[in-house]
Order: structure tokens, then C-alpha cells, then sequence
């Protein structure tokens, strides 16, 4: 860094080699010896420190410095005219006209016992029936016979197949119970033994459900006969309806900007390979709350419609208010420019989509008018990491038997996973308004899992949700580390757990509360765990330490005499296991019956051995996972905040000191539970073993986990192969490729200093033309103050207040070249 700023004169000079084409393209001047002549004099007068703000003023013209950058030979630079506003209050324009709708949410009626009075109150006055004011509003008449038609038939079938699902969860968890209240040496007649019995009961049975979800699954992938796929519903050659129907919606919060704009870019690129960029809509919506984030931005969206001819295609909003983050971003959308859209397809930041897949989607729903929301089932991707690339490995393998499975069960009453979906905007807008929980606490306020809500109040409403479960084309990336994915299990924990409040909200189809319960279980299991092994080891502690107990019923009139059957836990254990492992040999069969599936994976061998180790790393895994997830629930029932932070969009490994400090306390713990049993009795050692042992190496497995060069050496031995990178698509490729073309784009620093990047954040800052002279002139002294400070000295709330103001950021880029006292710290390289 310079030990002190250059002299305002020399300033100048480096300010006007930053713009070599302003004079020569006559943006500020003729390149005459009169407009040489004037430029010299307003040089020598700066070095006079003389004030020469009409001077200035034409040379810092917004306008003329965004455009001499531009290139008119270029594809698309012509049609910058269309969203650059010129003349004295020139402005750029990244966002459509307003197209003002409404959508706005109804307090929540999520108490049974209010609504059974309000009931019985109705009853008492001879008016029974009652019309809720969720009712949906159905597809138009001429269609809703047909409609109800199809309803009925994959409503009959799913009720059928559910209550399968249901005696089948039952029996196998009665069997099990009961084994395992035979095992028990007091045959589950202890206090301890008997809440061990109920803990094991509800686990069992969380298991059983994941496995009868898988085997159907199977047998789904295996005989390619589902009646009910919503993806056989339209043609593939079936025509769009004339028009930008669809709008593409990003959601962005402090992302990777390079990243986020390389898969849009790919996107859209594929789009239009396939003929259909006029039938779509772009927006990137920015929630990000960090100066360098947003300065970085706006560059980055010029850069893409240049890139792609996207001006008037392809827009950029950025909320000032941020409230209730991603779901309140969506929810602006279609309040401003919602009503103009039939559909709109969600993605995330690291999602990428095909163009095929993307007029599939649209095919599916206009073929479909009863379908509210149809969700792809999104394959991981992309990343380097050991972590990563088993996650990837599994999500990919595993993944499509559990979603099929999925399908089987709910048909039109779905999951919605917030990204990769299409959804119909109206009734969205009509319905799906998501108000604040009410109360206090960690598990009030704004809805954090907004997209099982969503999905059952669209249900709820009248409209299927579907799962285009083989529907290919969706991508998305997988958190790089362990620590990375434990971070966002915070916040879907939170959000599930929110969730269940909602449980009882009327209206609600029994199939979107079982989603709820779903959800909740996903994580309450792990205290449920945690909890039955704690009573497991209480247990040895009483048997090993107090006299036996005979008599454990009142008037008992012979003795129980305690029994402990090993070979009974084993067998036991052994099946237990199988409900969790089988599922993953299924879906390596599928693959392995035919060697054209599994070449993909490596070929068969090598598909076997990942799955060995990814078997093994899983149940390395499950107790970490289980110690964080516990935390997680105790802490949202005690009411501690989430801070939500977007996941990492690069391969940074694990630091050991990190590790350290977020798995130390579990290795503790690990140990002293190993110490503790062995000393209770030794052969008991090897059952907790697999669990506390996992604790105990819990560091070193973090952090090498994390390392990208682990991964890339399996990925050479072609272990943890996907088919998307023996065989990668075109967009995926195309990402790639734009990441290492990505130019590096400007911070808050640079665009205070630097002419271009200043102008184009001027362009799209906020126009207070009616601001009051004294909020002005506060405005201009923060200016100034900000010219004389280290820019790392100021805080966010100054960075932004700066950046997003017109004016003020005009001010502080005039301040920064003119004055003497600017601090050096502003020309830093």
C-alpha cells in the first residue's frame, strides 16, 4: 500500500489513462486543441487545488464513462440504449416496469381446540357448514370435470398405497419391539428398560418408513411402469405457448458472485440451444447485505447481458429492505412483476438447469392445469473435495430409489425443496403468503423452511404438487465439508421444527402433515438416539452396580429372573442394520444389472468398492451428525437465534484449529463414555465402540475429509464416479469453462475509486431527488468523512449506506481523486 495518497495533479493524469477512450469517442470532448487546451487547464488548476466543479462534473459524467468502456462492435451493446436512461439524470435500468399485484398472508389458524369451539359455536347457531378462506381457487369450468376425473384416480391409488406403507410400519416395528423387549434381561419390565423400549419403538419405526420408501423405490426404477409420472404426461415435441410465460427467479444472498452468474449464464445459454430464450425471463435477486457482494453484482449482470444479448431479458433487483429473507425475496417478486407470469422456475445459487429440462417443466404444467408446483429431483455436482465427492456419490447412487420411493407414496401431494421447481405463479400469489409464526422464542417468527409450507398450503388450496422425479437436466452442488453441511442442518432444523407448530393449521391435507412430521423427525431422531443410548449405558450402570432386582411387579408372586441373551442383541442388530443398509445395496443393484449403467460409476468393481466406503464413512458419520443435531434441537427449543449464513462456494479445506474447536467437545465426550463403560464392564465396550469410537476421531475425519487433493486422487483411481463426470454435461462444462473466464469484479473499494466500476454503481444507486437539504448535506459529509478514513476502517452499515446512494457515492469518487487529505489506503492495488 502507498505510504501516502499522489498529489491531486498526478491523480488526475492516472484518472484519465483509466478512460483512453473518453476524448478519442467524443463521449466528454472533441479531440480538438481546444478540448486539450481545457483539459490542460483544469489539470494545472486541480494542482492548484482549485475548485472546479462544472469541470468535473462533465469528466465524472456517469454516462460518458459507462459507455466508453463498452465496446459498440460487440454483440448487444446496442441494446444497452434500451435500459440506459440518458441526459442529466441518466440512470440504468436492471429491473422491469412495476406491475403492482397482491399478495398477502392470512393469520395462521393452527389451533384445533380454537377451531372445534368456533365449530360447535356455528352448530349452536344452525349453521354448520363453513367455507374456509383457503379454499383454491380451481382450474376453469370446461376442465374440471376431466380434472376431478384424474384427481380421484391417483387420489384412490395414493390412499391405498399410504395405508400400505402405514400396516407395513407397523407390523415390522411390533416384531421388532418385540424382539427387542425378549432381549432385555427384565424382559422390558424395569423403569429404564421400559423407556428404552419406547424410544427404540419410535426409532424403529423412523427406520422402517426410510426402507419401505426405498424398496418401492426399487421395484419403481426396476419394472419402468409408473402410471402416475408426472412426466409422461406431455410430449416432448409438444409446443410452448407464444410468450414470455415463464420467469427463471435467483435468489442470491452474499454468494460467489463469479459462481452464481457462471451457472446463470449456463442456463441460459442452453436455453437458447434449444430455440427457447423467447419463452423465458431472468432474474437474479439480491438479498446480499455486504458491500463487496453488492458492488460486485451489478458489473457482473452488465457483463452477462453483453455476454448473451440479455438487455430486456435478463434483470437485477436488489431488496433494500430485507425481510423475511429467501421467501420474502420471492415474495416481492411477485408483488412487482408476478401477475405478468403464468410460471416461475425457483433455483438456487449453485443450481444449474438445462434448457431441455426447462421446457419440459413448462410442457408439464401447461399439460397438467390442475399442478401447482412439479419438483425435479436435482443431481449433485461439481465438486472436488473427499466430502463432497462421497456426498455426490451417495446422493447420486442412493438418491433416485428414495425419491421414486417418495413418489410412490404421496403422487400429487409431494415435497417442494424450495429450488429446481416450477411453480404456477397465480395461485402461488392467491395462497402461499407466508405470515410471521406468532409467539416468542427461536421457533416463532419468520418461517425458515418455507417449502414444505408452501407445498401444503398449495395442496390445501386445490392444486397438486408433483415430483418429476426422472426428469434429468437439474443440478446442483453439495456443501464441501462436514462443518459446511452441519452449519446448514442448523437452519433446516430450526425450520422443521418450526414447522410442526403448523401441524394442526386447518385445511391442511394429512399428507402434508405426515411432510411435516417427516421433517421434524429428521432431526428430533437424533436427541431420540442419543437419549436411548445415555439410558443403554444408565442401564449397565444399575445392573452393574445394585442387586438384582426379583420382584418387579406388585404382588408378584415369582420371582423374574434377569436374562441377558447376546446372541439374541446380535441377530437383533444384525436386522436392524439391514433396514439401513439394504436400501444401498438395492440401488447399486440397479445399476449393476446392466454394465452399460455402471460404467458411468467406474464400472462395476469400482461402483462396489465406493459403495463399501461410502457404507462405512455414513456410519463413521451418524454420530457426529447425531452430537450436532441434538445440539441443534435443544438449542431452537431453548429459543437461540439462527445466524444463517450462505454455504461456500469453493473447496476450502477444514483448518485443524476450526476442527478443534466444533469437535472437540464431542471427542471429550467420546472418550470419557468409553472410559466409563469399560470400567462398568469391558465386554460391553465393543456395542459402543462404533458410536463413541466415531466421536473420538471425529477431528482428524473432518478435516481430512475436507481435503480437495483426496478427492481429486479417488476421482483418478475413478472412485466416487457420477455419470456427470464421466460423461459431462454441456452445461455443467459450459460453468466450468465461464469460472475460469471470470474476470474479478470489483469491491466496495473499487467502486468508490475506479471510473468505470463507480459509474455503473452510480447508474443503479438511489435517486432522492426530494431528499430534504439537511439529509443531503449529512449524506455529502459522510462522503467526505468516509474520503479521509481507511476504507477496512468503515463499517458495513457505512460501506452501504455509500454504495447504494447516487449521490453519495458520486460525492465520495470525487472526494477520493481531488482532494489532498484522501487517506492512501483508497489507491491501495
Amino acid at each position: 500500500m502507498n505510504q501516502t495518497a499522489p498529489p491531486p495533479a498526478r491523480r488526475l493524469a492516472d484518472y484519465l489513462q483509466q478512460l483512453p477512450t473518453v476524448l478519442t469517442q467524443g463521449a466528454v470532448a472533441d479531440e480538438t486543441p481546444a478540448s486539450t487546451e481545457r483539459f490542460t487547464g483544469l489539470h494545472n488548476r486541480l494542482a492548484a487545488q482549485q475548485e472546479q466543479s462544472a469541470e468535473l462534473a462533465t469528466l465524472h459524467s456517469c454516462e460518458a464513462r459507462l459507455r466508453s468502456s463498452l465496446n459498440p462492435a460487440q454483440p448487444g451493446d446496442v441494446r444497452l440504449d434500451s435500459v440506459l436512461q440518458s441526459g442529466p439524470r441518466a440512470r440504468l435500468f436492471t429491473t422491469p416496469p412495476l406491475l403492482r399485484a397482491s399478495m398477502a398472508p392470512l393469520p395462521w389458524n393452527n389451533n384445533p381446540i380454537r377451531r372445534l369451539w368456533a365449530w360447535l359455536a356455528r352448530r349452536a347457531q344452525g349453521n354448520g357448514h363453513h367455507i374456509s378462506p383457503h379454499d383454491g381457487q380451481l382450474p376453469p369450468a370446461p376442465q374440471r370435470k376431466a380434472l376431478d376425473q384424474t384427481e380421484v384416480a391417483w387420489g384412490t391409488s395414493a390412499s391405498i398405497r399410504r395405508a400400505l406403507l402405514v400396516l407395513l410400519i407397523a407390523l415390522q416395528t411390533i416384531v421388532a419391539t418385540y424382539l427387542m423387549s425378549a432381549v432385555m434381561p427384565y424382559k422390558g419390565h424395569h423403569p429404564l428398560e421400559l423407556a428404552s423400549l419406547v424410544l427404540y419403538t419410535i426409532l424403529f419405526a423412523w427406520i422402517s418408513a426410510g426402507f419401505w420408501t426405498a424398496v418401492f423405490g426399487f421395484f419403481v426404477l426396476l419394472f419402468k411402469r409408473d402410471k402416475y409420472a408426472i412426466s409422461a404426461t406431455a410430449a416432448a415435441d409438444a409446443p410452448l405457448k407464444p410468450g414470455r410465460n415463464t420467469a427463471i427467479l435467483v435468489p442470491i444472498c452474499n454468494e460467489d458472485v463469479a459462481r452464481v452468474f457462471a451457472g446463470v449464464r449456463a442456463t441460459i445459454e442452453s436455453v437458447k440451444r434449444r430455440g427457447l430464450i423467447d419463452h423465458f425471463d431472468f432474474y437474479i435477486l439480491s438479498d446480499s447485505g455486504k458491500a463487496d457482494a453488492r458492488a460486485a453484482e451489478m458489473p457482473a449482470w452488465l457483463e452477462l447481458c453483453r455476454a448473451v444479448d440479455g438487455f430486456g431479458r435478463i434483470f437485477y433487483r436488489r431488496r433494500i429492505h430485507r425481510i423475511k429473507k429467501k421467501s420474502g425475496n420471492i415474495a416481492d417478486w411477485c408483488r412487482r412483476w408476478g401477475s405478468k407470469y403464468q410460471h416461475m422456475v425457483i433455483l438456487d445459487a449453485d443450481s444449474v438447469m438445462s434448457g431441455e429440462c426447462l421446457q419440459r417443466l413448462v410442457q408439464l404444467m401447461e399439460a397438467n392445469p390442475s399442478a401447482g408446483i412439479i419438483q425435479t429431483a436435482p443431481r449433485a455436482a461439481g465438486r472436488e473435495t473427499l466430502y463432497s465427492r462421497i456426498q455426490q456419490f451417495a446422493t447420486r447412487v442412493y438418491g433416485p430409489l428414495f425419491t421414486a420411493g417418495l413418489h410412490f407414496w404421496q403422487l400429487g401431494e409431494s415435497h417442494y425443496w424450495g429450488h429446481n421447481a416450477i411453480i404456477r405463479v397465480a395461485p402461488f400469489m392467491q395462497h402461499c403468503a407466508l405470515g410471521r409464526l406468532p409467539g416468542s422464542g427461536g421457533l416463532s417468527g419468520e418461517i425458515l423452511s418455507h417449502d414444505f409450507v408452501e407445498a401444503a398450503l398449495m395442496r390445501r388450496a386445490g392444486w397438486a404438487v408433483w415430483i418429476a422425479y426422472d426428469l434429468p437436466g437439474s443440478y446442483e452442488e453439495m456443501p464441501p465439508t462436514l462443518l459446511d453441511e452441519l452449519k446448514r442442518d442448523q437452519r433446516w432444523c430450526q425450520g422443521n421444527l418450526q414447522n410442526f407448530q403448523l401441524f394442526f393449521t386447518s385445511g391442511l391435507h394429512p399428507a402434508h402433515r405426515a411432510v411435516f412430521m417427516t421433517g421434524v423427525m429428521a432431526y428430533l431422531s437424533a436427541p431420540l438416539w442419543f437419549i436411548s443410548l445415555a439410558m443403554s449405558t444408565g442401564l449397565l450402570a444399575v445392573f452393574m452396580l445394585s442387586e438384582p432386582q426379583y420382584f418387579t411387579q406388585p404382588y408378584q408372586l415369582f420371582p423374574t429372573w434377569p436374562e441377558w441373551h447376546p446372541e439374541w442383541a446380535i441377530r437383533l442388530f444384525a436386522g436392524t442394520m439391514s433396514l439401513l443398509f439394504l436400501p444401498k445395496l438395492l440401488s447399486a443393484l440397479l445399476l449393476m444389472l446392466r454394465q452399460e449403467d455402471a460404467r458411468p460409476y467406474g464400472g462395476r468393481l469400482r461402483l462396489f468398492g465406493s459403495l463399501l466406503m461410502e457404507m462405512l464413512f455414513s456410519a463413521l458419520l451418524a454420530p457426529i451428525r447425531m452430537l450436532f443435531h441434538t445440539q441443534y434441537v435443544v438449542s431452537a427449543l431453548l429459543g437461540i437465534p439462527v445466524q444463517w449464513k450462505s454455504p461456500p462456494r469453493n473447496d476450502d479445506a477444514t483448518p485443524w484449529s476450526q476442527a478443534i474447536v466444533r469437535h472437540g467437545g464431542g471427542s471429550v465426550l467420546g472418550l470419557f463414555w468409553l472410559a466409563l463403560v469399560y470400567w462398568l464392564n469391558p465386554s460391553f465396550l465393543w456395542w459402543l465402540l462404533p458410536v463413541a469410537g466415531s466421536l473420538v476421531i471425529a477431528i482428524p475425519l473432518s478435516v481430512w475429509s475436507s481435503r480437495a487433493t483426496l478427492g481429486r486422487r479417488m476421482r483418478e483411481q475413478r472412485f466416487f464416479l457420477i455419470p456427470e463426470e464421466s460423461i459431462t454435461p454441456r452445461e455443467l462444462r459450459h460453468l466450468k469453462a465461464f469460472l475460469r473466464r471470470a474476470p474479478e469484479y470489483p469491491d466496495f473499494r473499487s467502486s468508490a475509486v475506479q471510473p468505470i466500476a463507480n459509474a455503473l454503481a452510480a447508474l443503479v444507486g438511489r435517486r432522492r431527488e426530494k431528499l430534504p437539504a439537511r439529509a443531503r448535506a449529512d449524506l455529502l459529509k459522510a462522503a467526505d468523512e468516509a474520503a479521509r478514513k481507511d476504507p477496512a476502517s468503515l463499517s458495513e452499515a457505512q460501506r452501504n449506506l455509500l454504495l447504494l446512494d447516487a449521490l453519495a457515492l458520486s460525492r465520495l469518487h470525487e472526494r477520493i481523486w481531488t482532494q489532498a487529505d484522501t487517506h492512501p489506503a483508497w489507491f491501495k492495488r
